[in-house]
């Protein structure tokens, strides 16, 4: 589309313009059908809800039950321990051999019996499906969805495999031997080098031909309600061999075995977790073994490929949908609870965000603070019209409310923060070059002095805004360190509000298009004039149109 055509276009959804009729709001653009909502919205936090009988019947209940499977629980894990102790004696935290021999054949079996002694005990109902494979058919497993610590029945079902775990678990009394006894793969928070150092570890297990055992992983990284599949992390695609999916179901009625991620809210809502579950007579779960996938050679290269594949399929047999979510969506989720935003207003997909926006995490986050300065004194977190207007200390106009519209991706009448961060990335960051802050500077700039006063600057924004008598002041005195704004000052405070160059380009494409629809007679000459657009240079002063 041609520089006047989009002009063209985008004055025509303003209200006024043209034949003095309202125009529709600016159509969506190609970009924006990646970036369609998720169909699931919030897949960390389940709200269990409970009717009066059932809240009745799970305290008569609980006086008996929850004693008694209590008592047996610890019972089995103290049971457990010598076992555990005598299969990971003399042998160090971090293994660098496979425990063998007498040892292994010895205690599995029992520890093995045990761990389905416990979950039975907990009043757990377990069906399988499907056959487990061997560790020559595929050293990896990978479980979905996961929600609960629950979960950890997989491990039980599947014959006791190595699991993934931090390294401050081992060393809680007596669990922190039960998890030894699992060969676990250790992860240190405080090694920088700990990512590297595990998946190296992961791939030396996978491809030791069955001399390490198999290694159960939840590709997942965090807990969900089991409502979609989010993000798989690569980490147990990258060694590029077979992986067997485990699918975990549990079709109770009451949802009792799911919690949402957050390191502050976990401790009490494993307590709480434990006893509603104990309450109930019981609780079904089925854990189906799949066909074992192998990759092939291009998915042996591109672990995320293998990923994506593997969770698609596992999504297509559980009947659920699949979302770019993924953990660090779950810390600005908590981030925004801290700023007083509804957490589910951190929620952006970052995995399809960071990837086609090139950001990090440093860098949504940062947003996230931006987004909360404006929208924390809206209600449920989300910005308006107003708040917007009133952030950029600019009136609710016509040109505004187009800019608005176009970060408001579906037309809801309010932006939220998924939508302010694709708005900036995509519409005001790509405008907000170089030789647009020049160009703009010097459309302030009248008199041509290398100053900005107040005067020049409320004569331009009155015009670009259509508002004759605009207040600047307040803007004005945001920018400026005196009565007059440098070239400096301008472009730093440009580059820390890109909002701005999506007004400054969308005036001058307005100003091309009218210089290119006069009568070529009428036409002016090119102009250098710093307050004037020439068209010669317009072309690459306002190339986030054709980013756009």
């Amino acid at each position: 589309m041609s520089q006047c055509a989009e002009a063209a276009a985008v004055a025509a959804t303003v209200p006024g313009a043209g034949m003095g009729k309202s125009g529709l709001r600016p159509p969506m653009v190609p970009r924006q059908a990646s970036f369609f909502p998720p169909p699931v919205p919030n897949p960390f936090v389940q709200q269990t809800r409970m009717g009066a009988a059932r809240r009745l019947q799970i305290f008569f209940l609980g006086i008996i039950l929850l004693p008694i499977r209590a008592l047996l629980v610890a019972l089995i894990i103290l049971l457990a321990w010598p076992f555990a102790a005598l299969s990971t004696a003399c042998c160090p935290e971090k293994l660098t051999h496979p425990v063998t021999g007498w040892k292994r054949n010895i205690t599995q079996p029992i520890l093995k019996f045990l761990g389905h002694a416990m979950f039975f005990s907990m009043g757990f109902i377990v069906t399988v499906k499907g056959k487990v494979a061997s560790p020559a058919e595929a050293p990896i497993f990978v479980a979905a969805p996961h929600s609960t610590f629950f979960d950890g029945i997989a491990c039980v079902v599947a014959g006791l495999p190595s699991m993934v775990s931090r390294k401050e678990n081992v060393q809680v009394p007596l669990i922190g031997r039960l998890l030894r006894a699992l060969q676990p793969v250790l992860v240190s928070r405080i090694d920088p080098d700990s990512r590297k150092n595990t998946i190296n570890e992961i791939v030396r297990r996978a491809t030791s031909r069955g001399q390490w055992p198999q290694i159960l992983v939840f590709p997942e990284g965090t807990c969900t309600n089991r409502s979609c599949l989010i993000t798989f992390k690569p980490g147990a695609f990258i060694p590029g061999v077979p992986v067997q999916p485990v699918l975990l179901r549990y079709p109770n009625k009451l949802v009792s075995v799911v919690f949402h991620c957050g390191k502050n809210l976990r401790h009490s809502e494993c307590i709480q977790l434990c006893m509603l579950t104990f309450c109930q007579p019981f609780t079904k779960v089925e854990v189906e073994f799949m066909p074992v996938q192998v990759p092939n050679d291009e998915e042996k290269n591109d672990p995320i490929l293998f990923a994506g594949r593997v969770r698609n399929l596992m999504a297509e047999t559980l009947g659920i949908p699949v979302t770019d979510h993924t953990y660090e969506d779950c810390r600005l989720m908590i981030s925004a609870g801290q700023l007083t935003l509804p957490m589910e207003a951190g929620l952006v997909e970052f995995t399809k965000i960071s990837r086609k926006l090139k950001l990090d995490w440093d860098g949504i986050r940062k947003h996230l603070d931006e987004y909360a300065t404006i929208a924390s004194s809206s209600k449920g977190g989300r910005i308006g019209i107003e708040e917007f207007a009133e952030y950029l200390k600019l009136p609710v106009s016509d040109v505004l409310r187009q800019l608005f519209a176009l970060f408001d991706r579906n037309h809801d009448g309010s932006i939220d923060f998924r939508e302010y961060v694709i708005g900036l990335a995509v519409l005001c960051n790509p405008a907000n070059t170089e030789d647009i802050i020049q160009v703009a500077f010097k459309l302030f700039d009248v008199d041509e002095d290398g100053y900005i006063t107040e005067e020049e600057f409320s004569t331009i924004l009155q015009a670009a805004l259509g508002v004759p008598d605009l207040d600047v002041s307040g803007l004005f005195k945001e920018i400026a360190q005196g009565d007059s704004v440098s070239y400096e000052e301008f472009k730093s405070f440009a580059l820390k509000h890109p909002e701005y160059a999506k007004i400054f380009t969308t005036y001058l494409d307005l100003q091309t298009c009218h210089v290119f629809s006069l009568p070529k007679e009428v036409q002016p000459a090119p102009s250098v004039a710093s307050n004037k657009v020439s068209p010669e240079n317009h072309d690459e002063s306002t190339s986030d149109k054709k980013d756009d």
